[in-house]
């Protein structure tokens, strides 16, 4: 008798600490949504520093913000050659990010602001980034 209370009382502190080993790889979705506030987060910081190439890196190529972000980088040339100073204030603020599987969309606010030769366009507004995760990283497209 004593033996089967043994085992049982063996078998549930076995059950206790397999169970306190579950989740080692699983993806909770708010490491997700901190991958995709980190994503555009780093493509804004891109377009701060005119790092074009960087900040295309962080879309999918192909879409429409990708050739956005090369009509910018050809704007900015075209500036470039009249202008020896040209600067780029991009900020955004995150409201909600949404995860449908594989893809994601977030809603912000975004204000721009460049100047060059003593000029300066401005914009700002309210916006959704859409984004699609490739492999294991999120880019926005």
């Amino acid at each position: 008798m004593k033996r089967k209370y043994f085992l049982v009382v063996l078998f549930l502190i076995l059950a206790i600490f397999l169970s306190g080993c579950a989740g080692g790889g699983i993806i909770t979705p708010a490491t997700e949504e901190a991958k995709i506030k980190s994503v555009i987060n780093e493509y804004f910081l891109a377009l701060n520093d005119q790092n074009w190439s960087k900040a295309k890196g962080y879309c999918v190529y192909g879409s429409d913000i990708y050739y956005a972000i090369c009509q910018m980088e050809d704007l900015a040339n075209t500036i470039y050659s009249y202008c020896s100073i040209v600067t780029v204030n991009a900020v955004v603020k995150i409201y909600d990010v949404s995860i449908y599987g594989n893809y994601s969309q977030a809603y912000c606010y975004t204000t721009y602001l460049i100047t060059y030769c003593g000029y300066y366009e401005s914009d700002s507004g309210y916006v959704y980034y859409d984004l699609q995760k490739v492999g294991n990283s999120w880019k926005l497209y």
